[in-house]
């Protein structure tokens, strides 16, 4: 019982006020404390791990290491709380180079969620061997649990976050401050639903406001696809987005092994053109085959389509786990914003 405690309280689940998890928040003050600003020179990211495990957090390197990785990649997060110099990893699963060869420094957002902790706005605690004192949380100007979501197994409980987008949040939140009895329906007008940061299109808003209500249901997100015609009846589909959490390269892979069990016909050739200016996967029909009847077996077989099962699940009051609606969330929120500019 103590140890599920303790993985659902310091390790896996985010709070709701700052919506991190302590990994985060370590690495992120511990940036605070070595300078790494977004107007910093960026270091390299041994030293963080270093400086953040020496500190705060008496587990592995590579554990660290990862929750910073994470926080850089911008088809993780919505709004990526670090910037990274090198190799961070990609959207085909590809993994980051090593830590020594690294480099990384607070992103805009990410030394916005420390802005007036050094004015006792939050409170601390000590550290694992009491040489210091670290955050218990952030003082977060900015809704960070909504806007990046989040996502952790603990024992016996799960969570899974979607992202959402900055101004809708905001906007959200605005009208709550005006309006303290605004209903779910009403602040879906604002926050219209899930906002990925690889894209997509997402489906049935009457389930997304109902999840919204209750804090937990499934929301499904399909790839954003074009047919086009690129010669007289020489059919194409063109791929540009892709469902949250998706590895491109397995899902190319399926697309083949579904061609070569003859479970998908009418596909003639597919190449992934993504570069650097963003995604984009080409999928070549052969004569005689109608591409719309091609896409809704990709739809049906793939992760072209995907459903993404919603369970706010975070930690109020700093220790109590608890699923939370989309309006609790906010409301929990500015109390917290409260607190910290009166302070």
């Amino acid at each position: 019982m103590d140890y599920a405690m303790s993985v659902i309280i310091s390790r896996a689940l985010p709070d709701v006020r700052d919506g991190l998890k302590p990994v985060h928040r370590r690495i992120l003050y511990t940036m605070l404390e070595e300078g790494l600003r977004h107007t910093a020179k960026s270091r390299k990211s041994a030293t963080v791990v270093g400086s953040c495990l020496g500190r705060y957090h008496p587990h592995g390197d590579l554990a660290v290491y990862d929750a910073l990785v994470r926080m850089a990649q911008d088809f993780s997060l919505r709004y990526p709380l670090i910037e990274g110099q090198g190799n961070f990893g990609s959207i085909d699963d590809d993994p980051a180079a090593a830590q020594r060869y690294t480099e990384c420094r607070l992103s805009r957002i990410g030394e916005e969620m420390l802005r007036d902790i050094e004015k006792e706005t939050v409170d601390f605690t000590d550290n694992y061997d009491v040489t210091r004192k670290e955050p218990m949380v952030l003082p977060s100007p900015l809704p960070q649990l909504l806007l990046n979501g989040s996502m952790g197994i603990a024992v016996g409980m799960a969570t899974n976050i979607p992202p959402h987008n900055l101004s809708e949040v905001v906007d959200a939140l605005v009208h709550l401050v005006e309006n303290p009895d605004a209903t779910t329906e009403e602040l879906c007008q604002f926050i219209k639903g899930p906002d990925f940061p690889t894209g997509g299109l997402i489906y049935d808003q009457q389930a997304i406001i109902q999840a919204y209500g209750l804090g937990k249901g499934a929301i499904v997100c399909r790839a954003k696809a074009e047919i086009l015609e690129n010669k007289k009846d020489q059919w194409q589909i063109m791929v540009t987005e892709i469902p949250y959490q998706v590895n491109k390269a397995a899902l190319l892979e399926r697309i083949a092994e579904l061609i070569k069990d003859k479970k998908l016909e009418g596909i003639k050739d597919m190449r992934d053109e993504s570069d650097k200016e963003g995604l984009r996967m080409v999928i070549d029909v052969k004569n005689d085959y109608a591409p719309q009847k091609i896409l809704n077996q990709l739809f049906k077989l793939t992760d072209l389509q995907k459903t993404f099962h919603m369970n706010m699940l975070a930690l109020t009051d700093g220790f109590q786990p608890q699923v939370i609606s989309l309006k609790s969330i906010l409301e929990q929120y500015l109390t917290h914003r409260y607190q910290v500019v009166v302070r």
